[in-house]
């Protein structure tokens, strides 16, 4: 614009008071500090009660158990075709601890498979087991008989689980219960005439079993571990028992997991741009909630130490329907007592939500930090978007109990560390470089144990896209 030129609106009249652009460059804008939309709730740890330890290891002591061959089995498909992987064998009990590559890989071979479609009978109640069911994908029903001698749905079983097992080291055993497909499923079967014949042939696995035969049978409580030898209700001066309480020779230690950034800031920010907000304050803020999501992240799914990772087998349940049902949640909270929470995907609890509404339930809620949380039979169902949902749509819900004091889920953390801001979480300066970038070091510590198994369970393969 030309000097003495008229300022004209968009009418074409001339303008008659001060613009808003031009008043912008003399007026202090109003503004938020930096948003982030990773940030979520993180519900699993502002309830996790958190134990400090010191020397960045934990162990869980336990009494001795004598339950083995409890875990999953994995599987490779190629095409149409599904493998088991040797190495996994050894979950089964009768091969708990042998690890000849050579002979595994050769019972790997003889697993044979088969497709059995929605409602087929996989094995009969009362015929002999002959064979091992290794189960690919799909689910399974194990079927009884009712106290008023109609059907009765014991137990469902899914992807990793294993069936029969006893015919391969007693050859009367019988089937107790009836199998039966409830998708269409694949297993792969291996005969208990293939493991005799490799048992012959291969001197290691024969003395495998020939030793697991020789153990001593020992009285064991319903969880596994070893009896403690008691007298009640007696008269008289009869021989009271004696007993002792043994303990894991080898107990689980679970050492503090770590996550860690660099963050870096120019000093020319640093400086010159810190008003009316610190730039430094506002970038370490950010990269902590940022830490803070991942912790979250790994105590959920982390291989090791993560909650589902560590859920007993026989912890795991599937929903009856493939939808998480009320009665399915109320198997969730049979397996333990004083459940304190449970965690589940949004999407999770939108599907629990449409079952309740067709059953015309209400749920009650709570208010928890001034949120309104949804409840079943009064335990909170707190959001987690860090449990994974497959690209089929089915994901997990979790049942802890938690605390050191009743034998729960716990969180694991180093208090006190070096440059500490919060509780196992340091920022600590790493100097400036020669291009006049300052640096901190982030680090959070942290684990998460569960001290006794029947303190976490899990409904598995959950779906969450079904809505009629």
């Amino acid at each position: 614009m030309s000097v003495g030129e008229e300022v004209r609106t968009d009418q074409g009249k001339p303008q008659q008071s001060l613009g808003t652009a031009a008043a912008r460059n003399l007026a202090t804008t109003t503004k938020s500090v930096p948003q982030m939309q990773e940030i979520s709730s993180r519900w699993l740890l502002r309830k996790l009660p958190w134990v400090d330890v010191h020397g960045g290891t934990y162990r869980v002591n336990r009494r001795l158990a004598y339950t083995v061959g409890d875990g999953r089995i994995t599987f490779v498909k190629t095409g149409d075709q599904v493998e088991v992987i040797p190495a996994e064998l050894g979950e089964l009990p009768a091969l708990r601890g042998y690890e000849d590559e050579e002979v595994l890989t050769e019972l790997a071979r003889r697993c044979r498979q088969r497709d059995f479609a929605p409602g087929e009978v996989i094995a009969d109640f009362g015929n002999q087991t002959n064979e091992v069911y290794l189960l690919a994908h799909g689910r399974v029903e194990k079927v009884g008989t009712g106290p008023y001698g109609d059907d009765a749905v014991l137990g469902v079983l899914a992807d990793g689980a294993y069936f029969g097992d006893a015919a391969l080291l007693d050859p009367d055993a019988i089937w107790e219960f009836t199998v039966r497909a409830a998708t269409a499923t694949t297993v792969l079967i291996l005969s208990r005439q293939d493991f005799a014949q490799i048992a012959e042939r291969a001197d290691t696995l024969r003395a495998h079993l020939e030793q697991l035969r020789a153990l001593p049978e020992q009285r064991t409580n319903k969880y596994g571990e070893k009896e403690v030898e008691l007298a009640a209700g007696h008269t008289g001066e009869p021989d009271i028992p004696h007993t002792f309480v043994d303990y894991e020779p080898r107990p689980r230690e679970y050492e503090l997991s770590i996550a860690q950034t660099v963050l870096r800031i120019h000093t020319r920010v640093a400086d010159l741009y810190n008003q009316p907000m610190n730039q430094t304050e506002q970038q370490l803020r950010l990269t902590v909630e940022a830490l803070k999501e991942r912790q979250e992240h790994e105590l959920i799914n982390n291989p090791e130490f993560g909650l589902l990772s560590n859920c007993e087998y026989d912890q795991r349940i599937q929903p009856h329907d493939g939808v998480p049902s009320p009665d399915d949640m109320d198997e969730l909270l049979s397996r333990r007592r004083s459940t304190k929470l449970f965690l589940a995907h949004p999407r999770a609890i939108a599907a629990f939500g449409r079952e309740l509404n067709k059953r015309g339930l209400v749920p009650e809620s709570v208010e928890i930090d001034g949120n309104r949380i949804p409840t079943w039979r009064g335990v909170p169902i707190y959001p987690c978007s860090k449990i994974p949902v497959t690209p089929e749509r089915t994901t997990s819900i979790i049942a802890m109990r938690t605390g050191e004091q009743d034998q729960g889920v716990i969180g694991l953390r180093q208090s006190g560390i070096p440059d500490e801001i919060e509780p196992s979480l340091s920022v600590r300066f790493m100097g400036i470089n020669e291009q006049a970038i300052i640096k901190y070091l982030v680090t959070a510590y942290y684990s998460a144990a569960v001290l006794v198994p029947d303190a976490l369970g899990v409904l598995e393969n959950v779906e969450i896209g079904r809505w009629r």
